[in-house]
């Protein structure tokens, strides 16, 4: 199977650069609005905590969209980094259906 070598934006990428910048809004402005912690938001900015159900419900909210973006963004992410450390494992056999009698 060929994958892509190049990592997908984390959504906290996405976050700040798509939806913060174009703004004007800071990291704090933003954390204040949800009522989150800075730390919190800005550790999913820089990509040290994914983006959970609950912070893309948050984010869904405070711009007008579904969060299924959000939790696309993360499941695109969490997927490129476990391939990157994956082993393969072995397929299993074919499994033969049994004759059935009457």
């Amino acid at each position: 199977m060929s994958y892509r070598s190049k990592a997908p934006a984390h959504p906290g990428e996405i976050l700040l650069k798509d939806f913060l910048e174009p703004r004007g809004l800071s990291q704090k402005q933003f954390a204040e609005h949800l009522g989150w912690t800075y730390a919190r938001l800005n550790e999913i900015i820089n990509m040290h905590r994914g983006v959970t159900a609950d912070s893309a419900l948050a984010f869904a909210e405070a711009f007008k969209m579904e969060p299924e973006f959000w939790l696309d963004l993360q499941r695109d992410w969490d997927l490129w980094r476990a391939r990157q450390m994956h082993s393969s494992a072995k397929a299993l056999p074919s499994v033969k259906k049994a004759n059935k009698k009457e």
